[in-house]
């Protein structure tokens, strides 16, 4: 497969040699890597250090360089690049120092653990650096390099296989590639993280989440199918979401007393993933969590559109308390300014915005998304 460009290169191309460190977080596998060679390609080998942080050579090397040491290391060079930046100890004020006391040097960084890489980060580099976020391609990225009509084409291949770049890249071995990135990647960075041990408990709340996709979530419901306290769960719950697995989508209120204020509905970053933890690829027509899986689509699609934008908007869902329980799918908030979105799985489908939130928020366009016009959801509007 060709080189799919990724929308943040661009980004990334503005800011270079801008006097500031360009970080990209983002799971393993999604092209983290892949994206920045392709980046600095145009720049000549001879012009850039790429540093590997898995490697234990370059951890030594790197772990409490001084000035000179980075002068030695560089060679002269104006690139440098610090891939899996989170396993080597003191890499922020390390990549401080190149920042500040080699201005001409350009630094780039990328890590798959945001947790722990944004902490090492987040105070030596404070006001140097740039952060962004690379997820798994998206619908924007496909459809430019396959075309809009082959990508809705496509449309049930990626509610089933979801679209990291080697899967996208190689169809019909799907389900073995995505038991590989889901068991030997992906997890890998929670157990890494504060010495967590391999545990049954884990493996049984990311089942729990699979199947609750869509859903409004019970933390005790949770811990009692998983085998955990409430307050592991809901650790838990924020390690996956840090480590890119699962998305938390919080509620929305402003006006309603009987306004679900504190609750939020988890979504699988990536529904190939979310497929293969629980061991199902069968076709859509077969499947009795068609209607979740496309809303999981549409929402991390369009989070994925919005996620590198200078002030993304805030995305929610909203619901009202029972008995009358009135929802609206997704809701974006921006400059206190609200748009939502209904979301159907059939073009068929009746469907309407309910009088409830229409009386108490009359100022919000609200549309009605489905597969016949989901193109227009997850494409920049012009």
């Amino acid at each position: 497969m060709n080189y799919i460009e990724r929308d943040l290169e661009s980004v990334l191309k503005e800011k270079m040699f801008g006097g500031k460190a360009l970080v990209v977080y983002g799971p393993r596998q999604s092209g983290k890597t892949t994206m920045i060679r392709h980046l600095i390609s145009g720049y000549g080998n001879n012009n850039v250090l790429w540093l590997n942080g898995d490697n234990p050579d370059v951890r030594a090397k790197v772990s409490g360089i001084s000035t000179d040491g980075w002068r030695l290391l560089l060679g002269g060079r104006r690139i440098v690049v610090v891939d899996e930046a989170q396993h080597i100890g003191g890499i922020g004020m390390a990549l401080k120092l190149v920042t500040d006391e080699l201005p001409e040097v350009q630094v780039i960084a990328t890590g798959s653990s945001a947790f722990e890489l944004k902490n090492r980060m987040a105070e030596p580099l404070t006001g140097r650096k740039f952060e962004y976020r690379l997820p798994p391609l998206s619908f924007c990225e496909l459809a430019s390099a396959n075309g809009l009509l082959e990508e809705t084409q496509n449309r049930e291949r990626r509610l089933l296989y979801g679209s990291y770049p080697d899967v996208v890249a190689h169809p019909g071995n799907e389900p073995a590639l995505l038991s590989e990135i889901a068991g030997s990647y992906l997890f890998k960075d929670i157990y890494a993280l504060d010495g967590l041990r391999k545990t049954g408990s884990l493996d049984r709340l990311v089942r729990a989440l699979a199947f609750q996709i869509g859903s409004e979530v019970s933390l005790n419901e949770l811990a009692g199918l998983a085998g955990m306290d409430v307050k592991t769960v809901d650790r838990y719950i924020e390690l996956l979401a840090r480590c890119y697995i699962v998305y938390p989508l919080g509620a929305f209120s402003r006006n309603l007393r009987n306004e679900i204020k504190k609750g939020f509905k988890i979504y699988f970053c990536d529904l190939g993933i979310r497929n293969a933890v629980i061991s199902n690829f069968s076709p859509l027509a077969s499947r009795t969590d068609a209607g979740p899986m496309w809303e999981n689509y549409l929402i991390m699609e369009r989070i994925k559109l919005n996620i590198n934008r200078p002030f993304p908007p805030r995305p929610f869902f909203w619901r009202t308390r029972a008995p009358e329980s009135r929802e609206i799918d997704y809701l974006e908030e921006s400059d206190g300014h609200l748009r939502a979105w209904e979301i159907k799985s059939k073009p068929e489908a009746k469907a309407k915005i309910p009088l409830t939130f229409q009386r108490a928020y009359p100022d919000t366009p609200a549309a009605i998304i489905s597969p016949s016009n989901y193109e227009t959801f997850l494409l920049p509007e012009r």
